[in-house]
C-alpha cells in the first residue's frame, strides 16, 4: 500500500468518519504516548500511520483516499504499568471502540493477550509477542434509504413485550431459506413477522446483537457465548446474525429488519450490556479498550489498580462515572435510536451503571444525562434494576421515565401458582401493577415490566416440569445457574407419562401465562412460552448454541392448544383496556356506594379483608375490574368504558365453587378463559357458582352498562 496523505483531522466525531474523499479517525485516550492508526488491506497487509495530533485527549487524524470497506485497527503506545492500572502494548492490534462494523470474531489464535501468559508472574510481565487476534474495524457508508419508515411508538402501557433471540428464533423455521435461518434478514422474513403479528406482541426484545465474543475456555469445551452478554463493540451490530459473506452488510440487513417490523407495527428493542466488556479481568485479554486507556474505561480497584472492580460478576465494570466513558455509553445509544431507528432498550445489570463506589445512586450522572437528552429520553428505558454488588437489588428504586424488569412480580407469580403460602397480599400488589414500588416516585403502572420468565432460567413448560436444574451440558458440573427457582414439577422430574401429572402441568402453563397479561402494567413474554419451549430442565442456557435454545416450529396438538390460548389472551388485553390502565386503582365508587374500580372477593363471594390477606393458608380469591371510567390515555385522560372484568384464581389443591358477586338483573357473567378446559363456555348471573378446579384460573366478563352479552 502506497503511504497515504494524512492531514490534521479534527477531534470530533470519535469513530471513522468518510467525508467522501477520505476518513477522519478519532480514538480518546489521556494516558497514551503515541497511537498508531493501522491500515490493513485485503490480504492482511498492515500499513501503520503515527497520528500526530491530540486535543483534548483525542488522538486524530485524516487520511485521503481512504473510504467504506477498508479494515483499521490501532496499536497504543504507553508504559505497561498494572499497579498503576496502565496496560498499553502496541505488540496487540487493538479494535476502535467506536468501530460501526467489524470484520469478525476474534481470532484467539492470533494473539489477544498484552501479558505473557506462560511467565509465572502473568499479567504482570508484558508480551512481546504480536498480536492480531481482535477484530479489525470497517470504514462504513452510513447511508440507507428508511423510505417512509415511521415507528410505532406504542404507549409502554399498551405493549406487549416479547424476548427473543435473533438465532435462536429463526434457526429452525421451515419456512425461512436455509441462508436466512439465524440472521438479521430471517428475523425480517415475512414468515416471521407475520407470526409476531398474528400472535399479538406489539415489540419484539431482542437478546444482545451488539458485538459479542465466545470467550475461549467455551470454544476450547466446545460451546459458544450463545445469549450474547460479552460485548466488544457498543455500535457494531454482531457479524455472527448476518446473511451472507459480504462485509459490513450486517448494517443494512439489520436496518431492513427493524424498518419490517415497523411496518407491521413491532417496535424493536435492544437488550444493551453497558456494565462491562468481554475483556474480562487483570488475566483476560486485550481487545480494545484494556489496550487503548484502561483506567479511563474500567472501575479499577482502590486499594490496588492492578485489579478490577466487578459488580457484574464478568470480571469488569465499565467507569460510568468517567465523562469519556459515559459519553461513549450515550453516542452508543443515539447511534442506535438515530442511524438504526430502534424503539427502546432494556439495560443489562443496570444497577451498576449507577453506581458509586458501592451504593447505587439514583440521581447518577448517568440517569441525570438520559433524563436530560432529547433523544434518548424519549425511547422506551427498560432496567433489570440488579447487578452481584453490594447492595444491587434495586427493584422500584430507579427514576422516573424508567421501567423496571419487575423480579417481584416473577418470584411473587412462580411462589403463588406453585402453592406457597403467604403470598395473597404481595399477589395483590403485582396483579394491580405494584404499586407499593412505583406510584409514590411520579411512576405508573406500566413501570412495571411484568414477566414470569425470561432468557435467563427455566422457560415456563420447565418451571413446571423440573424441582431442580438441569445444567450438565454447560461443563460445569451442574453448579452454574440459580437454585432459586420457585418452581415445581408437579409431581416428577422432567417428562413423564403420567396424564395426571402431565395435564396438571398444562393448568399450570396457562395460569402463569394468563396472570401475566391480566396483571396491570407491561407483560413480556419469552419466546417459545407460547408454544411450549422446553430446555431439558437447563437454567442457564448461555452457551448452548444448539437445540436447547433454537425454536422448535413443528406443533403438535398440546402446542398448538397453547398457542391459541395465548393468542385469545393477548387478543383479550388488547380489546380491552381494563387490563392495561395507563394510571393505578384508586378504590373510588363508581356506581352507588357498593362498587368500587378494583374489588377483591373470597370464594363465598364476600369481600376480602384485612385477615384474610394475611392468613396464611389464603390460595384463591377474585379480582374485579370495574369497566367505567378508564383513562386509556395517560397524557390527555380519554375515558373509556369498558365492560366489567372478574379474574378468580385458585392456587389450592382442591376445587372449589366460586360464588358470582356484584348482583345485576340485567347483566350476566360471561365466562372468557378457564385455564382448566380451553373450551369450556358458561354464563351466570350473581350469586351463581362457578366450578373451580384445583389449581386454576377463571376469566369473566359482564358486559357494559347498555350493552348485552357477546
Amino acid at each position: 500500500m502506497d503511504a497515504p496523505r494524512l492531514r490534521p483531522g479534527v477531534p470530533f466525531p470519535l469513530g471513522a468518519a468518510w467525508d467522501g474523499t477520505g476518513t477522519n479517525f478519532a480514538l480518546y485516550s489521556e494516558n497514551a504516548e503515541a497511537v498508531d492508526l493501522c491500515l490493513v488491506d485485503e490480504h492482511g497487509a498492515e500499513t501503520p500511520i503515527r497520528l500526530q495530533e491530540r486535543t483534548a485527549f483525542v488522538w486524530h487524524g485524516w487520511v485521503e483516499g481512504v473510504g467504506p470497506g477498508q479494515r483499521y485497527g490501532y496499536r497504543v503506545h504507553g508504559p505497561y504499568e498494572p499497579a498503576r492500572g496502565l496496560r498499553f502494548n502496541p505488540s496487540i492490534r487493538v479494535c476502535d471502540p467506536y468501530a460501526r462494523a467489524m470484520d469478525g470474531l476474534v481470532r484467539w489464535e492470533k494473539g489477544a493477550f498484552a501479558y505473557d501468559t506462560l511467565h509465572p508472574d502473568k499479567d504482570l510481565v508484558r508480551s512481546n509477542n504480536d498480536g492480531v487476534g481482535p477484530p479489525l474495524a470497517f470504514v462504513v457508508d452510513p447511508r440507507f434509504d428508511w423510505e417512509d419508515d415511521k415507528k410505532p411508538n406504542t404507549p409502554l402501557f399498551k405493549s406487549i413485550i416479547y424476548e427473543l433471540h435473533v438465532k435462536g428464533f429463526t434457526q429452525n423455521h421451515p419456512e425461512l431459506p436455509p441462508d436466512l435461518r439465524g440472521t438479521y434478514s430471517g428475523l425480517a422474513h415475512p414468515a416471521i413477522v407475520g407470526y409476531l403479528k398474528d400472535l399479538g406482541v406489539t415489540a419484539v426484545e431482542l437478546l444482545p446483537v451488539h458485538t459479542f465474543v465466545d470467550d475461549q475456555h467455551l470454544l476450547e469445551n466446545g460451546l459458544r457465548n450463545y445469549w450474547g452478554y460479552n460485548t466488544l463493540g457498543f455500535f457494531a451490530p454482531a457479524v455472527r446474525y448476518r446473511s451472507g459473506d459480504t462485509p459490513v452488510a450486517e448494517l443494512d440487513q439489520f436496518r431492513s429488519m427493524v424498518k419490517a417490523m415497523h411496518k407491521a407495527g413491532i417496535e424493536v428493542i435492544l437488550d444493551v450490556v453497558y456494565n462491562h466488556t468481554a475483556e474480562g479481568n487483570h488475566l483476560g485479554p486485550t481487545l480494545s479498550f484494556k489496550g487503548i486507556d484502561n483506567p479511563t474505561y474500567y472501575r479499577l480497584s482502590p486499594e490496588d489498580k492492578r485489579y478490577y472492580f466487578d459488580t457484574t460478576g464478568t470480571g469488569n465494570t465499565l467507569n460510568v462515572p468517567h465523562p469519556q466513558t459515559l459519553q461513549l455509553l450515550m453516542d452508543s445509544l443515539r447511534y442506535w435510536v438515530t442511524e438504526m431507528h430502534v424503539d427502546g432498550f432494556r439495560f443489562d445489570l443496570a444497577s451498576s451503571l449507577a453506581r458509586g463506589l458501592h451504593q447505587v445512586d439514583k440521581l447518577s450522572s448517568f440517569f441525570t444525562i438520559i433524563h436530560q437528552d432529547p433523544i434518548i429520553s424519549a425511547v422506551k428505558l427498560i432496567a433489570e434494576p440488579w447487578d452481584v454488588g453490594e447492595g444491587g437489588y434495586q427493584v422500584g428504586n430507579f427514576p422516573i421515565r424508567w421501567a423496571e424488569w419487575n423480579g417481584r412480580f416473577r418470584d411473587a407469580m412462580r411462589a403463588f401458582w406453585r402453592g406457597d403460602g403467604g403470598k395473597a397480599a404481595e399477589l395483590g400488589y403485582r396483579l394491580t401493577g405494584s404499586s407499593d414500588l412505583y406510584e409514590t416516585d411520579g411512576r405508573k403502572p406500566y413501570a412495571s415490566i411484568n414477566f414470569v420468565t425470561c432468557h435467563d432460567g427455566f422457560t415456563m413448560r420447565d418451571l413446571v416440569s423440573y424441582n431442580e436444574k438441569h445444567n450438565q451440558a454447560n461443563g460445569e458440573d451442574n453448579r452454574d445457574g440459580t437454585d432459586d427457582n420457585r418452581s415445581w414439577n408437579c409431581g416428577a422430574e422432567g417428562p413423564t407419562e403420567d396424564p395426571g401429572i402431565n395435564a396438571l402441568r398444562h393448568r399450570q402453563v396457562r395460569n402463569l401465562l394468563a396472570t401475566l397479561l391480566l396483571s396491570q402494567g407491561a407483560p413480556m413474554l419469552l419466546s417459545g412460552d407460547e408454544r411450549g419451549h422446553t430446555q431439558d430442565g437447563n437454567n442457564n442456557a448461555y452457551c448452548q448454541d444448539n437445540a436447547i435454545n433454537y425454536l422448535d416450529w413443528v406443533l403438535d396438538d398440546e402446542k398448538r392448544a397453547l398457542l391459541d390460548f395465548t393468542k385469545r389472551l393477548l387478543k383479550l388485553r388488547h380489546q380491552h383496556p381494563s387490563l392495561r390502565r395507563a394510571r393505578f386503582f384508586r378504590g373510588r365508587a363508581i356506581r352507588g356506594d357498593d362498587m368500587f374500580d378494583l374489588m377483591w372477593f373470597r370464594h363465598d363471594g364476600q369481600t376480602m379483608t384485612d385477615e384474610d390477606w394475611q392468613n396464611h393458608t389464603t390460595s384463591s380469591f377474585g379480582m374485579f375490574y370495574a369497566g367505567d371510567g378508564i383513562l386509556d390515555n395517560d397524557e390527555l385522560g380519554d375515558r373509556l368504558v369498558d365492560d366489567d372484568l372478574l379474574v378468580l384464581l385458585n392456587a389450592s389443591g382442591g376445587d372449589l365453587g366460586f360464588h358470582m358477586p356484584l348482583p345485576d338483573e340485567q347483566r350476566r357473567w360471561e365466562l372468557l378463559i378457564d385455564t382448566s378446559n380451553d373450551k369450556n363456555q358458561a354464563s351466570l348471573a350473581a350469586g351463581d357458582f362457578s366450578p373451580l378446579m384445583a389449581h386454576s384460573l377463571q376469566l369473566w366478563r359482564r358486559a357494559r352498562v347498555g350493552q348485552p352479552v357477546r
